[in-house]
């Protein structure tokens, strides 16, 4: 059962839009902490520990959205998918637009970031319930032969966002003075969320219950306890896709985020340098990431995940060589390559990862895999890169170490059970 193709491609419009902004509030702060917070609320440590603790802010969120995931999962699998998405996406929007009011820390002491912590915290539990529903209910709704392309539009919300997000910042910080920027610049977007959720919550309100939900619903075969029927089926599916996105994540992160890192205190260039290169990779990837879900639909998903995978651990070796020329074309060139690579991972990991689980219990056991390994991957990957070039004094580290994570991520692609020519209401085995 699936919705026509009228409210299809509504449920799409719904599920991008959303995403998008849920996305654009989440890369403001990974943004912000890397260019301002450690300066407004972490103002007593040195430069390098004061960016590492602004970066630990923002990792909180990646620990917040396994939560979110495990308890709008099991809203998502007992009352319905299009609930939970409407009220994700009011936690995310209402939570950034309080950051742009936060006081600093001259003004409150340790007040400040406590409170920035806690609401990066708010943020993660809306995000964490956010793409599982997005994803299923793209799925659920369209055409069963198109799972990959349909799936993959909200993941287009990562780089809409990013680039909505980005070229806020960037306009801000080219147009301001470093003083103008930091004292009140910075917060413009955060409080532009608050508009942009009203335009969110509106669309969002005119789609429709996915159709199989409604089906399981009319039978009476909803799961009790999603999460724990899940833990019991399908075990060797949530390891599957824990795995499988571990690697993506850190290649993103590293790519989008530590960039900007090296670029403004390693290599000593303005932070535009970096927010530009990233943008215009950003830019193509709105493209690129539902053409590689529909090339999934072709060829197979796990045949254009590894070969992105692939792309990925080579490009890395050539990605950080490519920013030390210090010349834009060549800097936009590694973030542009590197950046295909991801979408080329990202466009069929949405149904890949929802393929696994059956419709009773899809929205907790995507939502739990994909979820957990953001721990693992996004949270730490930023962390774990300035460290290690601390520690080596050579990005060779910095690029092993994104390799090994994509080689748990080929791992985790080998060990999956097989659910893309099947039909997705059919529980697959563990």
């Amino acid at each position: 059962m699936s919705g026509s193709p009228q409210q299809t491609r509504r449920v799409i419009l719904a599920s991008l839009v959303g995403t998008s902004l849920e996305w654009y509030d989440f890369f403001l702060y990974t943004t912000a902490s890397t260019l301002v917070f450690g300066k407004l609320f972490f103002p007593t440590l040195d430069p390098f520990n004061a960016t590492l603790a602004a970066l630990a802010s923002n990792a909180v969120a990646f620990v917040a959205r396994p939560l979110g995931g495990v308890v709008f999962g099991h809203f998502g699998d007992r009352v319905g998918r299009k609930t939970v998405l409407v009220v994700t996406l009011l936690m995310m929007g209402i939570a950034t637009f309080l950051i742009g009011v936060l006081p600093g820390f001259d003004s409150v002491g340790v007040l400040a970031p406590v409170l920035l912590v806690t609401l990066r915290f708010i943020q993660g539990l809306g995000l964490g319930g956010e793409w599982g529903g997005a994803v299923i209910m793209t799925m659920e709704h369209g055409d069963q032969r198109r799972r990959g392309f349909n799936a993959s539009w909200p993941q287009v919300g990562v780089p809409a966002g990013y680039v909505l997000a980005t070229a806020l910042l960037t306009v801000l910080s080219l147009t301001l003075t470093n003083e103008a920027f930091l004292s009140w610049g910075w917060r413009v977007p955060f409080l532009l969320s608050g508009v942009l959720v009203l335009v969110g919550f509106w669309v969002r309100r005119r789609v429709s219950e996915s159709p199989q939900f409604a089906e399981i619903d009319t039978k009476g075969a909803k799961a009790k306890m999603p999460l724990l029927e899940v833990i019991r089926t399908h075990p060797r599916a949530l390891l599957s896709a824990f795995a499988a996105r571990i690697g993506v994540d850190v290649a993103f992160y590293t790519f989008t985020a530590y960039i900007l890192v090296y670029i403004t205190t390693t290599l000593g260039m303005d932070r535009s340098v970096g927010l530009n290169a990233v943008l215009i990779g950003s830019a193509l990837q709105l493209f690129l990431i539902p053409a590689f879900g529909a090339l999934s639909d072709r060829v197979g998903r796990r045949t254009v995940y590894l070969a992105g995978v692939v792309a990925a651990a080579v490009w890395v070796f050539a990605f950080f060589p490519l920013l030390e020329t210090r010349s834009f074309p060549l800097i936009a060139l590694a973030a542009i390559v590197a950046l295909i690579t991801h979408a080329a991972m990202y466009g069929p990991q949405a149904a890949f990862i929802a393929e696994l689980f059956s419709t009773r219990l899809r929205y907790s056991g995507a939502s739990m895999g994909y979820q957990v390994a953001g721990i693992v991957g996004g949270a730490l990957a930023p962390i774990i890169a300035l460290k290690l070039f601390d520690t080596y004094k050579s990005t060779l580290a910095v690029s092993v170490y994104v390799v090994i994570a994509l080689a748990i991520t080929a791992v985790g692609l080998a060990i999956a059970p097989s659910g893309q020519d099947q039909d997705v209401r059919v529980p697959q085995q563990a």
